[in-house]
């Protein structure tokens, strides 16, 4: 498939559902390095056991008995930050290849692209421990792209519901009804294998990973870009995710272009 007609399905496949994958976008033989690349660097993620809520908000805010920000959820993934990743590692290679980025901004129908400021957050490896999950939660940008390097032996799948909110509606019931066992039917389930590039739109859509079977941990880079140049991540979401901030986070707020909850 040429590049054209790989933005046109991936451009036709956010529209209907908000997620689109790239099945096979890394050869084989890069793969298994990047899997190789991920084994090496997991060591080094923080880990923590932490009780959270979908919007990754303090768990005391000021909400209403019977909002879904009140169910707290029990988050067990880790990362490793971007200062962490050796430049010549493939993953880091890939993030800022300027053709990659343009792939990606077209593929999201954007006119530019650009690598977060944020020098924990902009490239990570999210590592997920046999019985561990990533929580139902939301994203802070608009838009994530990742890359499975390395699958476990059980579990892990992908999870998410497509634009369950929007831009000007937090359509709280759905999201109360998913965080509560309610809401199959609007849960959708994705298999991912290592190589596999993923583009989703999860600031809209809660998401998660399920929780890991099995004795193997389940590897994923994340590249986060942005239509806004300048993007920081907050001290305090920071702190939550690697256990530590840096200046800059300090002195900045992160980019909004919506006034969601987290």
């Amino acid at each position: 498939m040429g590049w054209r007609d790989a933005v046109a399905a991936a451009r036709a496949e956010l529209a209907a559902d908000g997620c689109t994958v790239l099945r096979g976008f890394i050869r084989p033989a890069e793969a298994e390095t990047m899997r190789e690349e991920g084994v090496a660097l997991a060591p080094h993620a923080y880990y923590t056991v932490e009780n959270v809520n979908a919007y990754n908000i303090p768990l005391d805010s000021d909400l209403p008995s019977d909002h879904p920000g009140r169910i707290v959820l029990r988050r067990g993934n880790a990362f490793v930050a971007r200062d962490l990743i050796p430049l010549e590692m493939v993953i880091h290679q890939l993030y800022v290849d300027t053709r990659f980025q343009r792939f990606i901004a077209d593929c999201f129908g954007l006119a530019a692209l650009y690598e977060f400021t944020d020098p924990l957050a902009g490239l990570c490896l999210n590592v997920v421990a046999p019985g561990m999950s990533h929580p139902w939660h939301f994203d802070t940008n608009e838009f994530t792209v990742s890359m499975l390097t390395q699958e476990p032996e059980a579990g892990g799948n992908f999870e998410y519901c497509p634009d369950i909110r929007s831009r000007t509606a937090e359509n709280l019931d759905d999201v109360h009804a998913v965080l509560t066992g309610h809401g199959e039917h609007l849960i959708r389930r994705l298999e991912l294998c290592p190589g596999d590039l993923q583009l989703f739109q999860g600031r809209f859509s809660l998401h998660r990973v399920a929780p890991v079977g099995g004795t193997v941990q389940r590897h994923s880079a994340i590249f986060a870009y942005s239509d806004t140049p300048g993007v920081i991540g907050t001290a305090e979401r920071t702190r939550q995710l690697f256990g530590r901030v840096l200046p800059d986070h300090l002195a900045a707020d992160a980019v909004r272009g919506d006034r969601l909850l987290d």
